[in-house]
């Protein structure tokens, strides 16, 4: 796919990894839509593209808030004329037993990784169906696979994006809109930092795990040209990662005894 005069919108788009997507999109020509909470941060993104932004729109959002999405994306289409490619990007983690979770984290958690991706697909989707094309990006990760200690409900919440967005793709097919999961495994981003700990603040400090990961721009330089064929589904991961998936593919029993004793951070 030629992205160049295509319409991407990508949420999360302040740092990391949908930071890292903005800036390899501008690259290959597309108009940007640049989405998060944090509006100061967007512009800084924007301005660190390239000396012409023209052709990059800022529009904050907070995926916590599903009734702003309908003007939300009439703003979008209206930027560009339309949206070809749909990046959810936008998600938070976890650091947090089971028995000392509050159920608030637990619903922060699937406001934001399930129904914010959810939510914000829907009014898309129609704007894609009626032009027989589009593309959705979901960014996932290997824990909606696999589940570790300290993040049953950000594992919980990403295996349920990889049920719907599954689901979804199987009736898109009669429509030529594509649905890519993305599951990276460890990235070096702040999304450590902003977890959530049992009682709703930030864990505040990065993992060991993501200290020695690929960063952002790597993982992006890796999955582009999957992403450009259109692939259904795309892991970008460590050999730790990718041993593990495979594991469990062959006996799920072995793979529980190997993480019991494998230090989580």
């Amino acid at each position: 796919m030629n992205y160049q005069g295509k319409t991407v919108w990508i949420t999360g788009a302040s740092s990391g990894i949908g930071e890292a997507f903005a800036h390899k999109f501008y690259k290959q020509g597309a108009n940007l839509i640049l989405s998060s909470r944090r509006e100061d941060a967007l512009y800084k993104v924007k301005n660190e593209l390239g000396a012409d932004t023209s052709n990059v729109k800022v529009l904050p959002l907070d995926l916590t808030r599903s009734e702003t999405f309908t003007d939300k994306t009439k703003e979008a289409i209206k930027a560009f004329g339309q949206i070809d490619v749909l990046v959810n990007n936008g998600g938070i983690s976890q650091r947090s037993t089971v028995l000392e979770t509050d159920m608030d984290v637990y619903r922060r958690l699937m406001e934001i990784n399930y129904f914010g991706a959810i939510g914000l697909t829907k009014e898309v989707l129609p704007h894609m169906t009626e032009r027989k094309t589009g593309h959705i990006i979901v960014t996932s990760s290997v824990a909606g696979k696999i589940g570790t200690r300290f993040r049953s409900g950000y594992s919980g919440s990403k295996h349920a994006v990889q049920g719907f967005f599954n689901s979804m793709r199987q009736e898109m097919y009669d429509h030529n809109v594509t649905v890519t999961l993305l599951c990276p495994g460890f990235v070096k981003t702040d999304i450590s930092k902003h977890a959530l700990t049992a009682d709703g603040s930030k864990f505040g400090k990065m993992g060991d795990a993501h200290k020695k990961a690929m960063t952002p721009e790597q993982m992006v330089e890796k999955v582009m040209p999957k992403i450009t064929a259109k692939k259904e589904e795309i892991f970008v991961t460590g050999f730790k990662e990718r041993l593990a998936i495979w594991v469990q593919r062959v006996s799920p029993t072995l793979l529980n005894k190997i993480l019991k004793n494998q230090k989580v951070t």
